[in-house]
This record gives C-alpha cells, sequence and structure tokens, in this order.
C-alpha cells in the first residue's frame, strides 16, 4: 500500500510545482514542456510527472502537443468570462438549495461569523496588499462555507471543478484588483451582495438566494476587466501574462 500512496504524492507534487512555475510567470504561454524538462525541474521520477501534466491539461493550463510534450496555453477574456459564469451559475443553484431545503440557525452561524470578519476587513483604512491576501482567504471560505448549505455533494463536487477552471474562482482576480482605484467600490459591492445571499438562505428565498450569487459571479468579470486594463502591476498577479488581450480574440 505505501508505494501507491507514494506515486499519489509525488503526483500532487508535481502538479503542484508546475502550476506554480505556470501561474508565476515563469513558464509562458506557447512555451514548451517535456516530461524530461519537467523530471529535472521538479525533481521527481517520470510517471508522476507524466500523470500531473495530464491533470493540468484537464485543468486547462496545459493542451497536448501532437508531436509530443505540453504547451503552456493562453486564454482569451471569453473563455476566463464563461468560466466564471458556469462557477457563478453552480453556486446561484447552491444557494437556491441552501434556501429552499432550510438552513438552521447552526447551520448558517460559520457563514456569519466569515461574514463578520470580512466586515471588519473591507472597512479597513487603507487597504493595504496585506489585506487583500487575507480577503482571498476568508472569501474563499465564505463561498466554501454557501456550497457546502446545499447539502449536495454533486454540487459541491461540480462547484469544486469550476472554480479550478483557469482564473475562475471566487478571488480569481483580488491581488490584481488592489492596485486599482475602485478597489474599495468593488469589495464592499461584494460584501453587500455576501450579506443580502444570507439573508435570503435565512429566509427561505431560494430565486432571490440564486439571483444573488449569479449577479455576484459577475462582479469577478468585471474585475477580470479591471485587470487586464491595468497590467501596470503584473507583479501582483503574474499569470495575467496568460490572458490574450481582446486584439489577440478570434
Amino acid at each position: 500500500m505505501a508505494e501507491p500512496d507514494r506515486s499519489v504524492s509525488q503526483t500532487v507534487r508535481a502538479q503542484l510545482a508546475l502550476r506554480d512555475l505556470i501561474l508565476s510567470g515563469a513558464l509562458r504561454p506557447g512555451e514548451r514542456i517535456s516530461e524530461l524538462q519537467a523530471v529535472e525541474t521538479i525533481g521527481v521520477s517520470r510517471t508522476p510527472v507524466r500523470m500531473a501534466l495530464v491533470r493540468l491539461e484537464e485543468e486547462g493550463l496545459l493542451e497536448a502537443i501532437p508531436s509530443g510534450g505540453f504547451m503552456v496555453k493562453a486564454f482569451s477574456e471569453r473563455d476566463i468570462l464563461d468560466s466564471i459564469e458556469v462557477r457563478g451559475t453552480l453556486e446561484g443553484l447552491a444557494a437556491r438549495l441552501a434556501a429552499e431545503r432550510g438552513a438552521s440557525a447552526r447551520d448558517l452561524a460559520p457563514l456569519k461569523e466569515n461574514l463578520a470578519e470580512l466586515d471588519v476587513l473591507v472597512r479597513q483604512e487603507p487597504l493595504s496588499e496585506d489585506a487583500f491576501s487575507t480577503y482571498v482567504t476568508l472569501n474563499a471560505r465564505f463561498h466554501a462555507l454557501l456550497a457546502e448549505l446545499s447539502g449536495s455533494a454533486p454540487v459541491i463536487r461540480q462547484i469544486d471543478r469550476a472554480s479550478a477552471l483557469p482564473f475562475a474562482s471566487p478571488s480569481g482576480f483580488v491581488m490584481a484588483q488592489s492596485a486599482i482605484k475602485e478597489a474599495r467600490e468593488i469589495l464592499m459591492i461584494g460584501q453587500d451582495q455576501h450579506r443580502i445571499v444570507v439573508d435570503a438562505i435565512e429566509n427561505r428565498e431560494g430565486a432571490r438566494a440564486e439571483a444573488v450569487m449569479r449577479e455576484h459571479a459577475r462582479l469577478a468579470a468585471r474585475n477580470l476587466r479591471l485587470a487586464l486594463r491595468n497590467r501596470t502591476r503584473l507583479e501582483l498577479m503574474p499569470a495575467l501574462a496568460l490572458i490574450r488581450s481582446p486584439a489577440g480574440e478570434v
């Protein structure tokens, strides 16, 4: 049993290391990655590297080259907007199920505690990069707790898959957003939507909860557009280099 466990561990290690190289900008769009190159870079054997490359292709960060190996993928703005829309649709379903199936005060307590922490954070003056980093963690927890309230394992699983799509996570563009003047306004709008969806779930208003979460995802789409217009602070989110400008659309 030890050997399969070790293989899985090495695959995960390779997958995380390669993903980090891509999202940190160390590997550029269109750059070819061979198994041997990855083995030398990461320091694991070929089998876990091969599996890691396949997983990253499934995530959408790589694409297979017919002649062998993989290439770092570039994304259009439309690709990412569609991914965000998929996540928003699924989170809307989760919120509706949570409202319709009824969430007890005990069920809602962790979500309300998280909401209170976010309230304190978004009211900080000034909003530092550290504050935005903390927001990413708290915001991810809010979305995870909301998905759990649906009580649906298939829905939770599909939300996890959708959030793993490149740039589609709830906080996908928060760090890049920290460099723009509209930052506080956007965070306050997002936090108000958080508060409204919790209220809708508590009052068993399924349609309202669903609509708010779908609209909330569109705030991420707004963040994307602002981030792409503000590439001057690329060090905050090097992965923006993977996104083709609208002029590159076909």
